[in-house]
């Protein structure tokens, strides 16, 4: 028998087997893909992480520790995962992103920049920031590396010992004895403790846990530039804007795909995470060239690449982290609603620490299941 089973290998479980494993623990890992993939929310090349954090101030605890143990994987990785070249955003005065951002950075003694339309124009003059916008800058925020992060993860975790099931979906996990019975197509594995990661496939893993989980399908995009503006070489950031009730988000040029641009707010409502539209659809793309004409003037309107990518949303777009209800020794994190997978080296250290201590120290309370209960 297992110490501990992982059902679902993207950000959150493979960071929680590398964390148990390198405690020793003896741990299996499933997933139906072969991470990393492109199936579910973890892939796409690049992910943003910042700490000022418009969400809720109480994620920023986490998201300085997730800082240091993205450090420390990329040390013991030997590779560089994360990249610092800032953040930029922008949005109304009276909105609801830059509001957030310094209620986060004074609660938390955070270093951000307050700067004018006007200097943010000239600072970085690839974005036209309208002279109605707040407009801040958090030095500290970058890239993420998101696939090398995962494999990074699932590397070292296998260095410790952790035995990982590629390519096998689990059907069900049940309680037995003392501990849990995972059944795949290739049997039945015994675990005294389970952790499900499931992504957009935590809703049938969790079947009976009464919280609805929403899944939409995201678009991303990478478009070419005319000139080095974009890039981040000549000091352009990543960039967060919120403007007439929707977000954007993209990220510098780093690579030959140019410069990536997705909307963060919208989506498209996904009833099976396995049956999801791949290729691009005519509306993918319209909301993304508005923002880029209005936002992003040097860039081309020549797509480079496209990608689809799924957020499962909780009903108040925080994360759900704890103890399953009806089944002690069973944990889970889901409905991390788009803006979770900076938080996967914390999470799995948290994930960690509640399969092997049942508690753990990290102000995750906030996030408790239980906040649903009526």
């Amino acid at each position: 028998m297992y110490d501990v089973a992982v059902i679902g290998l993207g950000g959150m479980g493979s960071s929680t087997v590398y964390h148990l494993s390198k405690r020793g623990a003896n741990v299996i890992g499933f997933d139906q893909f072969s991470p990393p993939h492109d199936q579910g929310s973890t892939h796409g090349r690049t992910r943003l992480i910042r700490q000022a954090y418009f969400e809720h101030p109480n994620y920023v605890p986490l998201i300085r520790r997730a800082y240091e143990l993205w450090s420390e994987l990329s040390t013991e990785w030997k590779q560089p995962l994360f990249h610092q070249v800032g953040l930029l955003e922008a949005g109304p005065r009276e909105g609801t992103l830059v509001s957030g951002v310094r209620q986060s950075a004074s609660e938390h003694h955070l270093t951000i920049e307050n700067l004018s339309p006007k200097e943010a124009r000239s600072r970085f003059p690839g974005i036209t920031v309208p002279e109605d916008m707040d407009v801040v800058f958090e030095p500290t925020a970058g890239i993420l590396e998101v696939e090398h992060c995962v494999e990074a993860a699932l590397s070292l975790a296998q260095s410790y010992g952790a035995i990982l099931r590629f390519g096998e979906p689990v059907i069900r996990w049940e309680q037995d004895g003392q501990g849990f019975a995972i059944t795949t197509p290739a049997g039945r594995t015994f675990a005294s403790r389970l952790v499900v990661a499931g992504g957009p496939w935590g809703g049938k893993l969790l079947s009976s846990l009464s919280v609805p989980l929403l899944i939409l399908r995201k678009t991303l995009h990478w478009f070419a530039t005319i000139d080095t503006s974009y890039d981040a070489a000549a000091g352009f950031p990543a960039f967060l804007v919120e403007t007439g009730h929707r977000y954007f988000y993209g990220f510098p040029v780093t690579d030959e795909l140019g410069l990536k641009v997705a909307e963060h707010s919208g989506g498209d409502v996904v009833d099976d995470p396995s049956v999801v539209e791949r290729q691009e659809l005519p509306s993918d793309r319209a909301s993304v060239r508005e923002f880029l004409e209005r936002w992003l003037p040097k860039a081309t309107q020549s797509q480079t690449a496209f990608a689809t990518c799924l957020y499962t949303m909780s009903p108040d777009e925080n994360f759900i982290v704890g103890e399953f209800p009806s089944g002690r020794g069973v944990y889970f994190i889901a409905g991390l609603s788009g803006h979770g997978f900076k938080f996967a080296s914390v999470m799995g250290e948290v994930l960690t620490d509640l399969a092997l201590n049942g508690r753990t120290d990290h102000p995750i309370e906030f996030l408790s299941p239980l906040r649903f209960r009526t």
